[in-house]
């Protein structure tokens, strides 16, 4: 079944695909592993959504730290699904879906990986197969299973140089198996066959550039890859993407990547004008209006750090005034564009609340604390401004509902640990400030100077 691209998607689908890839670089996680999964189950052949959709399931992974423990109990609960997929043998489509559920929440997961590589062969998406096993061959380096099965997928598609390194590596982890040993043997000589390719070349009529082309393709490939990009890199990624927006002007996408590689060389007016070109063909899109607001700050912290550099100090403190200037007016022309954003509402909030406009931060954080990524911070922002009209008990409340949701210690609970602590040392009741602070002690003795109220506490009496 032959891969589609993006332009051969139906508008429907290539705008979710559009709108998951966006949530995506914005690290929103959860939503773009919706909206990916809706697209391949819509077009299973569009390998660029699965590629996405995999990178945000292995992040959201990664930030849950999932480990050998999870990842069997994973194994457990999804085996009835498992067993629902391997069912669907007569319906493979209906197979793939099913084991894309099934990675969702574990994408590294061997007994997945397989059930998904298994159902993706049956439906003719080897690539979608390969895909999905190198992801967890990555990370299970040692697993035999998966390397036999990418192994089998990589020569059934003609990747023999690929289909030998599999078998080289099985080999290796298993030298006495026999079955292993013909594989690579079988893989060793297709490979020697198929690596002539200047005399296939040749042979075949076509010239050496068809061979130089596909050199550049995958230089470039390598460049894009790269987590440090040097300057060349930066200059042919700029011009490979110039070319993509002139073969599509309308997506996107490409002037996305474009204004992201401009900024990398630092030239914020190009980036600018690329990204208000995208605007004028995509109104409305708050991606592309986030991307916009980021190059300007970008612009201005470049400014700040020269004139500080030159030794110019009031021109540097002017600009970071007019930084902040355009900062707060952004926000709230911004939270006025998108009234739902619950996440720039947050943003706002805390900027009112940074020039003491208590009551208008109120409200904003009383809205953002419906969004949950937002609402302890939003609990906690809160109580300062509550604390600052006197509301000392609203505060207090406040305080103790942020702390009642966290069952770890991580920062932010620590964070309304020590104001609440703050807050009854201010009441008087050293006593029960302590117990807050102790908390924190236990745990990360450098928080703020928890170390030295801990200590102040227990001379006088009042600690234990």
């Amino acid at each position: 079944m032959a891969e589609i691209t993006l332009e051969e998607l139906p508008k429907q689908t290539k705008d979710l695909f559009n709108k998951g890839f966006s949530a995506f670089e914005r690290g929103n996680l959860d939503y773009a592993i919706d909206l990916l999964l809706q697209v391949v189950e819509q077009e299973p052949q569009f390998l660029r959504a699965r590629k996405f959709l995999r990178a945000a399931e292995v992040q959201r992974m990664k930030a849950r730290k999932t480990n050998a423990f999870s990842q069997k109990l994973s194994s457990i609960k999804g085996a009835p699904a498992m067993l629902g997929s391997l069912g669907l043998k007569g319906n493979p489509l209906k197979a793939v879906v099913a084991a894309e559920k099934l990675l969702k929440d574990d994408p590294v997961n061997p007994k997945f990986v397989k059930t998904f590589a298994e159902a993706a062969a049956a439906a003719n998406l080897p690539e979608a197969a390969i895909q999905t096993l190198e992801i967890a061959r990555d990370h299970n380096p040692k697993d035999i299973s998966l390397l036999n099965w990418l192994g089998r997928m990589y020569a059934s598609t003609g990747d023999t140089t690929g289909a030998k390194r599999c078998f080289e590596k099985v080999c290796e982890l298993a030298p006495d198996d026999p079955d292993a040993i013909k594989q690579l043997k079988d893989a060793m000589a297709l490979d020697s066959i198929s690596t002539d390719g200047w005399v296939d070349a040749t042979e075949e009529g076509h010239d050496y550039r068809d061979i130089i082309k596909d050199k550049d393709q995958a230089t470039l490939l390598e460049q894009e890859g790269k987590a440090v990009k040097t300057e060349k890199d930066i200059d042919s990624l700029i011009e490979e993407t110039k070319a993509k927006i002139e073969e599509e002007p309308k997506n996107i996408n490409y002037y996305r990547a474009l204004a992201r590689l401009y900024l990398d060389k630092e030239y914020f007016d190009d980036a600018i004008a690329v990204l208000t070109t995208a605007m004028e063909m995509n109104p409305g899109d708050p991606e592309l209006d986030d991307s916009m607001t980021k190059a300007h700050i970008r612009k201005y912290d470049y400014e700040v750090k020269r004139l500080t550099d030159a030794g110019d100090e009031e021109a540097a403190q002017a600009m970071t005034t007019e930084r902040e200037h355009y900062i707060f007016n952004n926000l709230q022309e911004r939270v006025a564009r998108y009234p739902n954003d619950m996440s720039l509402r947050y943003d706002w909030g805390a900027k009112l609340l940074q020039y003491e406009y208590y009551d208008e931060a109120i409200k904003e954080f009383q809205l953002a604390q419906r969004y949950p990524k937002r609402r302890v911070k939003s609990l906690l922002n809160m109580a300062m401004c509550f604390k600052q009209k006197n509301l000392t008990d609203m505060a207090r409340e406040q305080l103790e509902l942020a702390d009642s949701e966290m069952s770890i210690m991580s920062e932010e609970k620590k964070d309304v640990l020590y104001e609440l602590g703050i807050m009854a040392e201010e009441a008087g009741d050293r006593t029960k400030a302590a117990s807050y602070y102790k908390q924190i002690y236990q745990v990360d003795i450098g928080y703020k100077d928890v170390s030295q109220k801990i200590e102040s506490l227990y001379q006088s009496g009042e600690g234990s």
